[in-house]
This record gives C-alpha cells, sequence and structure tokens, in this order.
C-alpha cells in the first residue's frame, strides 16, 4: 500500500505497527531517510523514482511501502534481504553521487533497518513527525502580525503579568557516586503558553524580526517576575534564556543585583543564531558574565551545529545539547559526539530533551552527565512524592505542574512547597 496524503502516511504507520507489536509477528521497518538530502533531490518527482525503485523490495517481501509527508520511505515487511537493501542504496548512490549524504561520516543514516525489538525507538521518531503536524495546523488558522498590529501586540504584553506563565525546569548532574545533584534551574516563558494570551488568529512568531523584537520585551517581563515569585528555597544558580541585547540593558544590572542579593548565580542561555548574528556582542557579554561571576550557555545545539561550528573559538560555559531519539541508532555518530565531547570538556554538555531512560545511557555512553528534560522531570516529581507525607492527595500530573511553576493558584495549592524546590539539592 503506498500512501501519498499529507501524514496520512505516518498515522496508517503507526496504527499497524501497533497492531504487530501487539501481535508480536516477527516483521522489519526499512527506514529511508530521503528527507536528510538536499533539497533538490526531495522533488516528489524524484521521490516516486525512489519508490518505484524499491518496489522490487516490497514484492519479495510481501511487504508495504508508505512514503511520509516529509518524502521518507518506508518499507514494512518480513525476511527483509539486506544485500538487496545493499543494491538498492548503491543505485541511489550513482544517481546521487554529489550528495553529502553520502559523505563517509552520515552515509550509514540513509538507509537503516529496524528489528521488532527496537521497533518503538521508529514510533518515536514518526509520533514526532505528527506533532509536526499538530504544530503546522495550528499555525495554518493564524495570522502573522502585521505592521499596524505591532504595537497593539507590544503593549499587550507590557501590560500582561507573565508571572503565572514563567516556568523553571531542573538540569541534574550524575555524580561520581551515581546519584543525582541539581546543578540549575532554568527559568523560561513557553512560546505555547504566551501564544494563549493573544488572539487566537494571530501569530506571534510568523515574523521572526517581529518576534525577535517581542522577545526583548518578553525578557525584561521574564526577570522582573523574579520579584514576584514565590520560591522561597531557591538559593542555586539559575539560568534563562536571553537575547545578548537584553544583557546591556539596566533592567538586566538589576536583574543581576536582585540574584546577588539571593546568593544566587546566572547562566544565560544564549541563542546559537543570536551569537553568530554578533560575534563581538557575544564576547562582550561573556566578559560581562564572567567578570561578575556568572557564566553563559549555548543553547538547542543539535549534532550537526556541534559538528560545522568551532564551538573552541566560543568556548561558552555550558552547551545544550538537543536529544533526538533516532541518535542513539548512528553509531559512527556517536562516536563523534564523544569524541567532541571529550575535546571540548565533559562538564560543559547537557543532554536536553532527555525524554527516557535510553537517552540517559546514550548521554553517559558518551560523556554527558548533566541531563534535562521529560524523564529527568519526571524522576524528581517520582522523588518528591515518595518524600511528601500529602502525596495521596495530588496525582503525578498535578505535582509535576506545580513544581514547575514559580507563583500562581495552582503552585499555591502545594501543601509542601519546600520539597518541591529542594529535591536533589547539592
Amino acid at each position: 500500500m503506498v500512501g501519498y496524503s499529507k501524514f496520512e502516511s505516518e498515522k496508517f504507520f503507526i496504527e499497524t505497527m501497533t497492531r504487530i507489536l501487539r501481535t508480536k509477528d516477527d516483521y522489519q521497518v526499512l527506514y529511508v531517510n530521503i528527507s536528510k538530502l538536499k533539497p533538490k533531490n526531495r522533488h516528489p518527482r524524484f521521490v516516486r523514482i525512489v519508490a518505484k525503485m524499491l518496489d522490487n523490495l516490497v514484492a519479495v517481501t510481501s511487504g508495504s511501502l508508505f512514503v511520509f509527508s516529509n518524502g521518507d520511505i518506508v518499507i514494512l515487511g518480513k525476511s527483509i534481504d539486506e544485500k538487496k537493501v545493499d543494491d538498492a542504496v548503491k543505485k541511489l548512490r550513482t544517481a546521487l553521487v554529489t550528495d553529502p549524504i553520502w559523505s563517509d561520516e552520515i552515509s550509514a543514516q540513509f538507509a537503516m533497518l529496524y528489528n521488532i525489538d527496537n521497533f518503538d525507538k521508529l514510533l518515536a521518531y514518526v509520533g514526532d513527525l505528527l506533532l509536526q503536524e499538530q504544530d503546522e495546523n495550528l499555525l495554518e488558522e493564524k495570522e502573522g502580525i502585521s505592521a499596524w498590529q505591532v504595537e497593539a501586540v507590544k503593549n499587550r504584553l507590557e501590560e500582561m503579568n507573565i508571572t503565572d506563565l514563567v516556568k523553571h525546569q531542573s538540569v541534574l548532574k550524575l555524580d561520581a557516586s551515581n546519584n543525582f545533584v541539581r546543578m540549575f534551574d532554568e527559568f523560561f516563558v513557553a512560546v505555547k503558553d504566551l501564544r494563549l494570551e493573544f488572539d487566537r488568529h494571530i501569530d506571534i512568531t510568523a515574523n521572526k524580526w517581529l518576534f525577535l523584537y517581542l522577545t526583548q520585551i518578553l525578557d525584561k517581563k521574564t526577570m522582573a517576575s523574579f520579584f514576584f515569585s514565590s520560591l522561597k528555597n531557591n538559593k542555586r544558580k539559575v539560568s534563562a534564556n536571553l537575547n545578548l541585547s537584553t544583557l546591556f540593558t539596566p533592567e538586566f544590572d538589576d536583574f543581576l543585583e536582585l540574584l546577588k542579593e539571593k546568593g544566587q548565580n546566572l547562566v544565560v542561555e544564549a541563542q546559537v543564531m543570536d551569537v553568530l548574528n554578533n560575534p563581538q556582542m557575544y564576547f562582550d557579554a561573556k566578559e560581562l558574565l564572567h567578570r561578575q561571576g556568572h557564566e553563559i550557555l549555548f543553547d538547542a545545539l543539535s549534532i550537526e551545529m556541534l559538528r560545522t561550528l568551532n564551538i573552541k573559538v566560543f568556548m561558552p560555559d555550558y552547551i545544550k545539547l538537543f536529544w533526538h531519539p533516532l541518535m542513539e541508532d548512528f553509531e559512527q555518530e556517536s562516536s563523534n559526539i564523544k569524541e567532541i565531547v571529550e575535546e571540548i570538556g565533559k562538564d560543559r554538555f547537557i543532554l536536553a530533551k532527555t525524554l527516557n531512560e535510553k537517552a540517559l545511557r546514550f548521554g553517559l555512553k558518551n560523556g554527558i552527565r548533566m541531563f534535562q528534560g521529560p524523564y529527568i522531570d519526571a524522576f524528581e516529581v517520582a522523588y518528591i512524592q515518595k518524600k511528601c507525607p500529602h502525596a495521596k492527595e495530588c496525582s503525578f500530573e498535578s505535582c509535576l505542574k506545580r513544581k514547575k511553576l514559580i507563583a500562581g493558584v495552582m503552585r499555591s495549592q502545594c501543601k509542601n512547597e519546600d520539597i518541591l524546590e529542594g529535591s536533589f539539592d547539592g
């Protein structure tokens, strides 16, 4: 069966795989990463040509072929012959010899064979594609901010009390005794929460330059929220995702004074594009922070960015690498990550978006000891509920939500706020 409707193939594939996992039938999946090719080689006509080349493989395995919305081709069948896969890939390589996918470092990523015991990794990846569909549908219903709306949106943002929207998330480190210790908390406002404060037909992120302008206002509001936070025992290091330009404002000076009074050090989480757009501002910001005992972090790096950027030139205090469910399959990539981690320094790296224990093991395998993400959040809440005398009165989900907030009605409903703030403190 071939599906070409947008996201229909992904949905049908997940349904089929779910049935297979229940019946434990001995299927295999060949995943061909067309989406990793250059844009000119991802033309729908080319995708159809590749699908035709793989028809023989589908026939001999009595399998099904799916074409995903991003062009990736998936074959589900039994006893998929690895030699036939190699032959098909060689034909494609001949046709696309100039594409970067065929470099020695990443060619193994082009076609990957999955057995039933690692179908969960593949399902997680396809699930991510469907989440993208939800985001796209949200954007389709919205309009970008027009020039005449900017002032109104700006005024609305300046008037808002965003304290109830500010959340925090821990970065934990496994120490030499393999015990988790809190390194710092990241404070942030999620864009999805902020969107709800505006007309549902307006997309505040559609124009990147206007959104950048708005985030500079948001930076000031986020820093101001610390003055109204109900956190009591937060004496540790904190981090905040800020524009570099914000670090040269009077509001930032006031923010540092507040942190000084609380005995806290700051880690500024900088977006890499912000750094590359103005390297000199980055170096000035880094010097300003270091002079006062604070630090700077490169946020949201992918493996590709980690490889292509000359990190040593910038040498941030921390580097946040984002986890992806398929990373553990790329053995060559894995060894490259370990080399980079060792070269730059193990104590600088944080594996963010840590979804599960597999992600944790991947990080440890590659020398990373600091982690952030849903798995770490769940680990903390499990610890809190084990220690809290009121745990039976509170669901796991509500405890997690309260822990992430810094103020507001929901957080104030917690009967033991001290434990929300104090778990895993070193």
